[in-house]
């Protein structure tokens, strides 16, 4: 956390999916910014080339670490979900941080001509922390227009927000400790099963490479 504090930082929670997915754009927002390995493909590729220091930092619990550590001390602005959902964020996250400087929220559905009301809105609350779940790559893009307008740390957070209001389970522990938490929300969300089949090439070509 002391890496990026001070710092006008965009957080991007790489997995083998947007490694395999990302077009240009994105990939400029990661060279520019801070990619953290949010997925066990994002570690491989990463020992691949030559990182043997590499961990796995779920974006589901680091969004809480800063919360937990600053949550009296910085201002806090949070994007993204449905809007039933942030308001189920909002609701717990003021019942387990008792004193939350919460500066501003509002749902992840930001039609075209919102998107500049937004900007201005989270430009003038000025947070230090701005959370945005709103999957990839539109939380990226928005993140990089915010970060343009308003200096502070940003981090994308897919569908975090979903799990933390309970809307969305998370794998046992036992499951995510054997690194199988892509293979619980596959048997949970059968609907992933075609963007899980796009990674097989990525998996095999890690597999071949360690091999």
């Amino acid at each position: 956390m002391g890496f990026v504090q001070g710092q006008n930082k965009i957080l991007v929670a790489v997995n083998a999916e947007k490694i395999r997915n990302a077009d240009p754009e994105l990939k400029e927002v990661i060279n520019q910014n801070v990619g953290y390995p949010d997925g066990v493909g994002a570690v491989w590729a990463l020992r691949q080339k030559g990182l043997s220091n590499v961990a796995k930092i779920p974006g589901v619990e680091l969004w809480l670490e800063f919360v937990r550590k600053y949550h009296q001390e910085k201002r806090f602005f949070f994007i993204g979900a449905r809007e039933e959902i942030i308001q189920a964020t909002i609701d717990r996250l003021y019942s387990k941080f008792p004193g939350l400087n919460l500066v501003g929220f509002r749902n992840g559905y930001i039609t075209p001509d919102q998107e500049e009301g937004v900007i201005e809105m989270v430009s003038e609350k000025k947070p230090d922390f701005v959370f945005v779940a709103m999957g990839s790559p539109a939380q990226e893009r928005l993140m990089t227009k915010l970060s343009e307008k308003h200096p502070a740390i940003y981090i994308g957070l897919g569908g975090s927000f979903d799990i933390y209001s309970g809307r969305t389970k998370r794998a046992p522990e036992w499951m995510i400790d054997m690194k199988l938490e892509w293979f619980y929300r596959l048997v949970t969300e059968p609907k992933r099963i075609g963007r899980q089949l796009k990674l097989i090439g990525f998996v095999k070509n890690m597999i071949f490479k360690n091999y």
